[in-house]
């Protein structure tokens, strides 16, 4: 059985392995981006993709990138299409691509992904998914592609909230793990120990690994830029306050990258804010 011409849209650190790992699954792939690059298969447009492809993944950067791609294939969308927005955008954002591209007649669903640049080039994403069983089914086999895990999380938009909030817990934790290496290292400990003891700690993760040796050495190569974290912790202050929820431990965190920001790293890794 033939495997599906697949779409991409949006070829930074994510969408560019994930093309990757769709053509060595065996699907023909077209692609575009806002900068044109000398790669297989590049259109000229969101809809000459859509043209060619039943099944779109979209990786843009913002809210607004999403809604003026999707715009932009609406001529070219049929009954036959199911679009995936992947990025991670405002929960508002998600629901009007929603209803611009299911207006169409087309299939939509809300799929986040959790994991930065090795696990995309290793094909071990994992996607929040928003939407119904029957159309996570059919895009199941192209979502494998790039991913070991997927997870149905409720209806579109629900995956997007969730995404939102467990970048919200990624962001702080790394700004506590930042200010505890400042006082660790103010105090004349090598940050090595601090590392060595939280290791030994119920607090650990997988996260803390990567970001303390980073901070430690000052390798800041971008996993998951400041710039792209700072737009997601503003959606979750912006979930909050629309909920009337008080959220310090984010304010705090989210005034921090926006000073990194303003000194020049956004397209760092967001580990930056821990150089102090």
């Amino acid at each position: 059985m033939s495997k599906p011409n697949v779409g991409v849209l949006g070829l930074g650190i994510i969408g560019s392995r994930v093309v990757e790992n769709l053509r060595k699954a065996g699907h023909e792939v077209f692609v575009w981006s806002r900068s044109a690059r000398a790669v297989p298969n590049f259109l000229a447009s969101p809809r000459e993709v859509a043209q060619a492809a039943g099944i779109i993944q979209i990786f843009v950067r913002d809210s607004a990138a999403l809604l003026e791609a999707v715009k932009d294939m609406l001529p070219a969308l049929t009954a036959g299409h199911l679009v995936m927005n992947h990025a991670t955008v405002s929960k508002k954002a998600t629901l009007e691509a929603a209803k611009l591209v299911e207006g169409a007649g087309a299939a939509f669903l809300d799929a986040p992904f959790t994991g930065s640049k090795m696990a995309a080039q290793n094909g071990k994403l994992c996607y929040y998914i928003g939407g119904s069983d029957v159309l996570l089914e059919r895009a199941r086999p192209v979502l494998e592609a790039s991913a070991t895990k997927i997870m149905p999380l409720g209806a579109v938009g629900d995956a997007m909230v969730l995404k939102i909030v467990t970048n919200l817990v990624s962001s702080v934790i790394v700004e506590a793990v930042a200010e505890a290496a400042a006082i660790t290292q103010a105090n004349g400990i090598h940050l090595q120990r601090l590392l060595t003891a939280l290791e030994g700690n119920a607090n650990y993760s997988t996260l803390i690994g990567m970001k303390l040796p980073a901070i430690m050495n000052g390798d800041f190569e971008p996993h998951f830029s400041l710039r792209n974290m700072l737009k997601d912790a503003d959606f979750a202050r912006e979930l909050a306050t629309e909920a009337k929820l008080t959220v310090p431990a984010i304010d705090v965190t989210a005034e921090a990258m926006r000073r990194s920001l303003e000194a020049g790293h956004g397209d760092l890794d967001f580990s930056i804010i821990g150089k102090r």
